[in-house]
């Protein structure tokens, strides 16, 4: 893999007319956002034939900095939006950046309908665990005893596992890791580029703003030291007790498939019906 310098990535692929970012220092979506970027460079993607898609959150402003066709959409509805996309034109390559209360809170139903279909889709997802462009709120991810402005005395509330609900919902590729894990953030976008279906890469992303300094945690090494405290390899997991993996986050890739995606099986179900209607060419 070649790594060109952040100055040739900034140069390349962001408006430089709508910098600086809206980002507080310490925040991780930089890094998120530089991570896909550097895989699609990689990849030689053509920029003319990828649209990226968001919601709306600290995340979902990213379609407004990268030098690319896209769309920031209502709250929950990217993904209501790239499959209008996707079905309009095939030949699309849409990057749906979102947040996680945007992905699995207001916009949860169509998050797992959208994986249940296999949308053609790659969702980069920012897990900070609150809502940090609203106020700190807890997030659906937002771990037990975790404190935000709506749990001051901490989050009582059964989390979401991301991961998990988009495996067992059917997505194609799966895969978690922190910000703090370049390598492999970078390489599993490049898989998840190039499947077919749903294919989903969460990244645990620091909040020293609105998440850290309610828990303590009030700068980016400070949280980036927490997450490698609570993180554990999917390998080593699988060797742990449910009781052990309290109050942690597995990471690793969970799923790699190939279910056809909803654009083939769209196609011929037109296929399908053109012949039942005795309209076949």
């Amino acid at each position: 893999m070649y790594l060109k310098s952040a100055y040739d990535i900034r140069e390349k692929y962001l408006r430089k007319d709508m910098l600086p970012t809206i980002f507080c220092p310490g925040c991780g979506i930089g890094s998120a956002l530089q991570y896909t970027l550097r895989a699609i460079d990689d990849l030689g993607l053509n920029q003319d034939e990828i649209v990226w898609v968001s919601g709306i959150g600290c995340s979902s402003r990213v379609p407004g900095f990268v030098n690319f066709d896209g769309l920031h959409t209502t709250h929950g509805r990217a993904l209501a939006f790239a499959t209008g996309m996707k079905l309009a034109n095939p030949n699309l390559k849409i990057i749906a950046f979102m947040g996680d209360g945007d992905a699995a809170a207001i916009g949860g139903n169509h998050f797992i309908h959208a994986i249940r279909r296999n949308l053609d889709v790659t969702v980069i997802l920012i897990n900070n665990f609150t809502y940090g462009m609203t106020g700190g709120q807890v997030a659906p991810t937002a771990l037990k005893g975790l404190k935000g402005t709506t749990a001051p005395y901490g989050q009582f509330e059964n989390p979401f596992d991301i991961a998990d609900l988009a495996v067992s919902a059917g997505a194609n590729y799966v895969a978690r890791w922190s910000v703090f894990n370049y390598l492999q953030g970078i390489n599993s976008i490049k898989k998840a580029l190039q499947k077919e279906g749903f294919t989903l890469v969460e990244f645990l992303s620091p909040c020293p703003v609105s998440f850290g300094r309610r828990n303590r945690m009030k700068t980016a090494p400070e949280l980036l030291r927490w997450y490698q405290k609570i993180t554990v390899p999917l390998a080593k997991a699988k060797k742990m007790k449910p009781e052990e993996l309290e109050g942690k986050i597995v990471i690793g890739e969970f799923a790699d498939r190939d279910r056809p995606g909803l654009v083939r099986e769209y196609e011929a179900y037109k296929k399908r019906a053109k012949k039942m209607m005795g309209w076949e060419e």
